[in-house]
């Protein structure tokens, strides 16, 4: 293959780690609640927020793709389990997103705010570190490491653009843009799961 060609195959595969960490990460529909929890802030408070949540979720979900793999091969647990558990995981985030209102909050210390409830686990959650295995497992550490620094920086963005963004879209618009995240969600997680039940009989029947 040329170098064109391996250029194209490897923005495809950038591309499929991107799509499915975007909508784990749900930065759009976690903008309400950013704003909610936010409100009253000063700017320059906000940015240290944004900075400060960026840098927790990548610290979090940077450590979990380097070691997780490796906790999982101690535990004798397959990608194609870790695809099965995973996608029914995903599915149910998914189904409490599309079926639920807004995401419930308690009251939290403003110093902290950034690191939790915002970095972690609203930006990195469960959904995140369960879509960055998987996605360790089919296209490798590096291609999914990058979509997610390129994700939660997004996220970022953002939430430091989150007065404007909202006024542009709407609390009705941001809804509707994390509902449909949210049946995207549950699709790939339908395909993570036959995926994963198709290596599981691999095994068995080899």
């Amino acid at each position: 293959m040329d170098a064109g060609g391996e250029g194209l195959n490897t923005m495809k595969e950038f591309w499929l780690c991107f799509v499915p960490l975007f909508v784990a990460v749900d930065a759009i529909g976690v903008l309400p609640l950013f704003i909610a929890l936010t409100e009253g802030m000063e700017e320059a408070r906000l940015k240290k927020v944004v900075v400060q949540s960026v840098v927790t979720a990548l610290t979090v979900a940077l450590a979990f793709l380097v070691f997780g793999p490796v906790l999982l091969r101690f535990m004798g647990i397959t990608v194609s389990d870790f695809m099965i558990a995973g996608g029914i995981l995903l599915f149910a985030i998914a189904l409490n997103n599309v079926l639920a209102g807004e995401r419930n909050h308690r009251a939290v210390n403003p110093m902290d705010l950034g690191a939790v409830p915002i970095g972690v686990p609203l930006i990195t959650g469960p959904g995140v570190l369960t879509t960055c295995i998987l996605l360790v497992g089919i296209h490798g550490l590096g291609l999914t490491a990058a979509a997610v620094v390129v994700n939660i920086a997004l996220a970022g963005v953002i939430f430091a653009f989150s007065g404007p963004i909202t006024r542009f879209m709407g609390r009705t618009g941001t809804k509707t843009v994390s509902k449909v995240a949210s049946l995207l969600l549950a699709a790939i997680a339908v395909m993570l799961i036959r995926k994963g039940i198709a290596g599981v009989l691999a095994l068995v029947n080899g």
